[in-house]
């Protein structure tokens, strides 16, 4: 259990670090992305991009 949430935190600060030039790219503005204010806040819940990076990097390993 403690790998998984090793996975999770290392996955999160890896975003972290790249959202920007995923922003660039256009990734986090596709029709299935959504973006709203709850609480005072604003929150972003990337679905469409998750999705079709996931698409991505299951490509990538079927070919390596």
């Amino acid at each position: 259990m403690l790998r998984w949430l090793l996975v999770i935190v290392v996955t999160l600060i890896v975003f972290n670090g790249v959202s920007h030039w995923l922003h660039r790219i256009g990734l986090g503005r596709l029709p299935g992305d959504f973006r709203f204010r709850l609480g005072g806040r604003h929150w972003h819940l990337p679905l469409a991009s998750a999705v079709l990076l996931s698409f991505l990097a299951m490509l990538i390993g079927k070919f390596v």
